[in-house]
């Protein structure tokens, strides 16, 4: 039997299931790093140390320990499964019979991570800009790709002193393909506890990373709260319908709504000249997403639109309302189908087709 264990990136981290199996092992094989983080949990073992770089052999010992009828280890940080040695053992081991392999998983970077970032992660994508073994083509086409489809990207192994050229162009695929406010998340392993930082692409530079740092790319959505870095889901959060909404949005049922700025309205402009007043009152109220410049008023239970502008932007009117039309039936709807709603609010802020839904 071989496993193949993700220890995590500390021992804070390391699950039952990864002591089991160490418990259970007669050898123990690994990077010399990883292995001197366990040195306790393995003083009654064959202890196989190999440096970086030699993953190769470190498997090849591992099938030969097992074929001598031993149980081993093999130990990865983070997860095994993520750029870790799980890939490395499955790749030679078809050259043998009647080897038994389980997987052992582990925290990975990217969970650790996202957990002092705050929460970070919705769909996303994780790449190694290492490229030891890829070429830089892959790798930038793999960023293309990540960045165009608003995927969270998860960075690993960002920069080292010989390798600078990935990270530069990881920052150029940025700047290129979304923004120079793309919010960039970095958790550096080198400090303890970790030294956790956020910054915009066009503030990141070479020397606010290292090999012991993993990145994480922020969507469109993406927005810190409270020095935290997060990217909203979209849960309904229900609420009461306001009388003035409720008027306003009994006279958009019967048409008297019409399409543009209200400039016969007494408070108009109550945000900027030109803005568009077909949703006068908010109909994803409260919506709970800060990435367009709402937030919670502390201790209050009252989410404040006062520095979200965004509903009333041209483009943004024009692709809510022929849906929302379609959408919006009766007053209640504003609470029954505030989902769907909501999910029309996602669908415009990125550009997505509404009609999808």
């Amino acid at each position: 039997m071989i496993y193949v264990i993700g220890i995590g990136q500390n021992r804070e981290n390391m699950t039952l299931g990864a002591l089991k199996a160490i418990e259970e092992s007669d050898v123990i094989i690994g990077y010399k790093k990883y292995i001197d983080q366990i040195e306790d949990l393995i003083q009654d073992k064959e202890i196989i140390k190999k440096g970086m770089g030699d993953e190769i052999v470190r498997a090849e010992f591992a099938i030969q320990k097992s074929l001598d009828g031993q149980t081993v280890s093999l130990i990865s940080s983070g997860d095994p499964g993520v750029f870790g040695m799980a890939n490395v053992l499955y790749q030679i081991v078809s050259k043998y019979e009647d080897i038994e392999i389980k997987v052992i998983p582990g925290v990975s970077a990217l969970n650790y991570t996202s957990s002092y970032l705050g929460a970070p992660l919705n769909d996303f994508a994780a790449i190694s800009l290492s490229n030891i073994l890829t070429p830089l083509s892959e790798i930038e086409k793999k960023l293309k790709h990540a960045l165009k489809a608003d995927l969270i990207v998860a960075i690993y192994n960002p920069i080292s002193k010989t390798r600078k050229e990935p990270f530069r162009r990881f920052k150029q695929c940025i700047l290129d393909i979304k923004d120079e406010n793309t919010l960039i998340g970095i958790v550096d392993s080198t400090y303890t506890p970790p030294k956790e930082t956020i910054v915009k692409i066009k503030d990141l530079t070479e020397d606010m990373v290292n090999m012991s740092c993993t990145l994480i790319v922020g969507n469109d959505l993406t927005y810190v709260q409270d020095g935290k870095l997060v990217t909203p889901r979209g849960y309904v959060i229900k609420s009461n319908i306001h009388e003035l909404s409720q008027n306003h949005y009994k006279k958009f049922l019967n048409g008297e709504i019409a399409i543009g700025p209200n400039r016969e309205c007494e408070f108009y402009p109550c945000h900027y000249e030109g803005q568009y007043c077909d949703f006068c009152y908010c109909p994803f109220y409260p919506c709970g997403d800060s990435s367009t410049g709402g937030e919670w008023i502390k201790g209050k239970n009252v989410w404040n639109c006062k520095n979200c502008t965004w509903l009333h932007n041209k483009e943004s009117v024009e692709c809510l309302r022929p849906s929302f039309e379609k959408i919006f039936e009766d007053i209640e709807d504003l609470k029954l189908k505030k989902k769907t709603l909501l999910k029309l609010r996602r669908a415009c802020l990125l550009k997505n087709n509404p009609n999808d839904l």
